[in-house]
Order: structure tokens, then C-alpha cells, then sequence
């Protein structure tokens, strides 16, 4: 087998900033797709601060993180602003500083004409107002070399009839991500988006029970939430010159 040195092999490698060292909010962190990319960034030395709605989950989390890194997290609403205050006041306490901000945190909406008003208010306060205000307090204190990864939804894109809310909220999410690229640009600031397919969670129930999930899984037609985080990683560590801004994560195969 022909060996290389390392001088052969310079212009076939480009340079991946290490994340060791750097500090992350992952909102919706504790469950799903934001908890796999909670448990993948600590696992790279990430110091990780998630949020989520119930304390059993962010105990499940806390202890995979802490079983590969460091983390901490707290429990809360994002659907208000006392919420959101709450959140940023208890991760500025925590990490002292802040440069990776995932932006995760939703939930399942439906159809308009089948929602009551009170439900649609906080859907879309949920899915598309809180990821507008975090990413807000985000940038503020972010300084130059900072990331912000939205995680979207294809939803955007396949715009089907059935989730009209949800893809009000994921439609909103995207043209924020692009405008606020061109926004924080110039600071050394970088804004991804991720769009999944189907991926599964809880998320998904009860609909796709965690039997039907892994069915679909070892199809190849629906994907696991560790997929998502292995994106997000590939996202987090390109050179600061490359600003990969969209990703689509699809299955292989069209699920049922």
C-alpha cells in the first residue's frame, strides 16, 4: 500500500477550525434532533446550554451530554418573551460568553381551518417569532468568528396542503435565515440553515410510534435526528471563508 507525507497531502485538505473551547445555546436541546446535535457538539469539547419544555427530558439530556462533554440546561418556554429571557439569563450565567447559537425549538402545527385561534398564536409564536427574537439576543452578543444554524424544516419546500401553519412558520424561517446572512456578514457572524426531512422524533408521534420510526429508519425512508447533527457539525467547521448557508437533508427513499 503506497504511504503519502503530509506535504503531499496539503492541497487535498482544507483547514477545519477546531470547536473545542467554543460556547452554544441549542434551543429545543433536549429532545430529537436538537438534543443528537446537543450530545454530537459536546462530544467535540462544545461547552453546550440547552432549553426544553419538560424537566424529564432535560434530565435525559443532561446526562448523555455530560457523559461525552459539558453542558447545562434549563427548562422553559420560548413562546414569550419571559421565556426567552429566562433562557438567555441562566446560559449568559452558565457559559460567560456565547459564539454557536442553534436555533431548534418547535413544535407540530396543522391545517388553519382545523386549529383554534388560541393554538395558531402559539404555533407561529413557537416556530417563527421565538427563532426571530433568539437569533436577535443571539447576534448581541456574539462577537467576530460566531455561527448561527437555524434548523428549518422541507416543509418550506413541498409546501403541503394538511400543515399550512407549519409552513408558514418553516417559509418565514427561511427568508429570515437568508436576509439576516446578509445582515451579520460583515461582522464575521455566519448563518446556516438546515431543512430535514422526515426525521424521526417525538416529534413525529403519534402518528410514527418509535416501532414504526425504526421500520422507517432501516428503510431508508426516514432519517435519524443524529443525521441533522452530523450536518451541523459539517456546517460549524468549515474555514471562516466558507459560508455553507442552506442545507436540505432528504431520505433516500419517498416515505409513505
Amino acid at each position: 500500500m503506497a504511504t503519502h507525507d503530509a506535504k503531499s497531502l496539503a492541497d487535498a485538505h482544507t483547514q477545519q477550525p477546531d470547536l473545542k473551547g467554543r460556547k452554544a445555546i441549542i434551543t429545543g436541546g433536549t429532545t430529537g434532533i436538537g438534543r443528537a446535535i446537543a450530545v454530537l457538539l459536546a462530544s467535540y469539547g462544545v461547552k453546550v446550554f440547552v432549553c426544553g419544555r419538560t424537566t424529564e427530558h432535560l434530565a435525559d439530556a443532561l446526562e448523555r451530554i455530560c457523559e461525552v462533554g459539558e453542558g447545562d440546561g434549563v427548562v422553559v418556554d420560548l413562546s414569550g418573551s419571559g421565556g426567552i429571557d429566562r433562557l438567555f439569563e441562566a446560559a449568559d450565567n452558565y457559559l460567560g460568553g456565547l459564539d454557536i447559537a442553534v436555533i431548534n425549538a418547535a413544535v407540530p402545527a396543522e391545517a388553519l381551518v382545523d386549529t383554534p385561534e388560541q393554538d395558531t398564536r402559539y404555533q407561529l409564536e413557537t416556530d417563527l417569532v421565538a427563532y426571530v427574537i433568539t437569533a436577535q439576543e443571539c447576534a448581541r452578543r456574539m462577537p467576530a468568528g460566531s455561527d448561527i444554524v437555524f434548523i428549518g424544516s422541507m416543509s418550506a419546500v413541498s409546501r403541503k396542503g394538511g400543515s399550512s401553519i407549519y409552513v408558514a412558520a418553516k417559509s418565514g424561517v427561511q427568508g429570515f435565515a437568508a436576509s439576516l446572512r446578509q445582515e451579520l456578514a460583515e461582522r464575521d457572524v455566519k448563518v446556516g440553515l438546515i431543512e430535514p426531512g422526515f426525521t424521526g422524533a417525538d416529534f413525529q408521534y403519534p402518528d410514527f410510534p418509535p416501532e414504526k420510526q425504526r421500520e422507517l429508519i432501516h428503510q431508508h425512508k426516514m432519517l435519524r435526528a443524529e443525521d441533522i447533527a452530523v450536518a451541523t457539525h459539517f456546517m460549524l467547521s468549515q474555514p471562516r471563508r466558507a459560508a455553507v448557508s442552506l442545507m436540505r437533508v432528504e431520505t433516500r427513499l419517498e416515505h409513505p
